[in-house]
């Protein structure tokens, strides 16, 4: 019989539905095998703790596990980055380096992201978990790894594998075991849960009195279609609680920070609810870490105006065109999650919602590498 609450304590994971329930049950049958499992479900569903999860019950939880986000790596190396390399395998290799598949020895290693990664080295992948054996860039010989694999992807590998742009044998080799994890959408019976989980996280972690939820705040919140899921909902009551002044959140706090539309017959607020392609819910990612952005700066220039500082002393103004086309909103919105992030393009990507390898492109596109 399985302990939930044991399991949730634990793995830090919290649930209440039948759904979720049912998939634990599933890990704590796969767990303790060799056999390789593919998470599927979409982006902010939680594939990395239940990936920690699967391998804490296995019987390799005493050695470490390696997570690595395949769309997070740059095509060109890549490679590299899996296999290993010896010194002088091509330039700039000026020693020999171990690769993933090496360092994760003994253990397990994750894969996120396991469609972003280029054909060319899904038959190489195919054939390590076939034969366990790794061969470095610029090496002779093969190498023996003891590495368990778990790969998680937010694409449905069955559309990549008819469109030609993942391979059918790695499909069906990573399909072994398939765990689908529901989007929050399908199991809100756990926002309250979760809900209370971040508050108090937030609070402790920031060493602030603990902050309360009016009960029509909560309901709005039941509402909300979840787009980003448990990700979304965690960093918009972080982000309610870092802006709230009462230390009660209510409708209005949540208000400010979500995906809004108008219904067109008067009523506004309305949680919007996505059925679009991952571009185009990329876009609206987009959109809403701008306009969230530009909220924070009008947050700090009342501050400031307040103590009679210039605003344009501390941080740039960010500026809406009206009506602003998606794409100019795209490039404002890049460039000032940039701004807000220092540059640093890691917390840019999950401020904006988006994978760091559709950063990267992004940047490209909108020419904003010298910006």
């Amino acid at each position: 019989m399985i302990d939930h609450n044991e399991f949730q304590k634990r793995f830090g994971i919290f649930y209440r539905s039948q759904i979720m329930k049912e998939m634990v049950e599933v890990i704590h049958q796969v767990a303790p095998t060799d056999i390789t499992v593919l998470l599927y479900g979409e982006s902010g569903v939680g594939k990395e703790l239940l990936a920690r999860a699967i391998h804490g019950l296995s019987p390799r939880a005493n050695k470490k596990m390696i997570s690595v986000n395949c769309g997070a790596i740059p095509e060109g190396i890549i490679e590299s980055e899996l296999f290993g390399h010896q010194k002088g395998a091509f330039t700039g290799a000026v020693e020999t380096r171990k690769g993933y598949f090496e360092l994760a020895d003994g253990g397990t290693l994750f894969l996120d992201e396991i469609g972003e990664l280029p054909l060319p080295l899904q038959v190489k992948f195919l054939r390590v978990l076939e034969t366990k054996e790794v061969l470095r860039l610029g090496a002779e010989t093969v190498i023996k790894v003891d590495v368990r694999f778990i790969t998680a992807t937010n694409k449905n590998l069955a559309d990549e594998v008819a469109k030609k742009r993942f391979r059918e044998d790695l499909y069906y080799r990573l399909r072994t075991v398939m765990i689908e994890i529901p989007p929050l959408r399908k199991r809100k019976e756990e926002i309250p849960i979760l809900v209370g989980k971040f508050i108090t996280d937030f609070c402790e972690r920031n060493n602030i009195p603990q902050v309360e939820i009016t009960q029509d705040a909560l309901n709005f919140l039941m509402d909300y279609n979840w787009p980003g899921n448990v990700r979304e909902l965690k960093n918009s009551i972080e982000s309610a609680i870092a802006l709230n002044k009462k230390g009660i959140l209510t409708v209005e706090d949540f208000k400010k920070i979500l995906v809004l539309t108008s219904s067109g017959d008067g009523q506004k607020f309305l949680p919007i609810h996505l059925n679009k392609s991952v571009e185009s819910a990329e876009r609206e990612f987009i959109y809403r870490a701008l306009f969230e952005i530009k909220k924070d700066l009008m947050e700090i220039k009342d501050f400031l105006i307040n103590r009679q500082h210039k605003i344009e002393d501390i941080i740039p103004e960010v500026t809406l065109s009206e009506p602003a086309s998606i794409r100019e909103a795209e490039k404002e919105a890049i460039k000032s999650a940039l701004i807000k992030t220092n540059f640093d393009k890691k917390k840019a990507a999950e401020l904006l919602g988006i994978s760091l390898r559709t950063l990267y492109r992004k940047i490209k596109e909108f020419n904003l590498e010298s910006d």
